[in-house]
């Protein structure tokens, strides 16, 4: 893995008891996500960027609106048939 630096605004260390680190995770995360999100990377390579298990990396995904599978109609009624 590469690493890059990216300028924020302090304004986002104004959450209460937000501290450096928890910045550069949650910002690790935000990233990872957009880019599951874009199909620039899988869920597994995400979860690896921002250092989650691609459990928790797909249950934030959902919990923030981001769909963590693109089945087809018809691969969906199939989903359902075998459950």
């Amino acid at each position: 893995m590469k690493t890059i630096q990216v300028q924020l605004p302090d304004t986002l260390l104004l959450h209460p008891g937000g501290t450096l680190a928890d910045l550069e995770k949650r910002s690790q995360f935000l990233l990872a996500l957009k880019f599951f999100e874009l199909a620039e990377l899988s869920s597994g390579q995400a979860s690896q960027m921002c250092g989650m298990n691609r459990a928790a990396f797909l249950y934030e995904a959902s919990r923030l609106g981001v769909p963590v599978a693109d089945l087809s109609p018809e691969e969906m009624d199939d989903e359902f048939t075998k459950a």
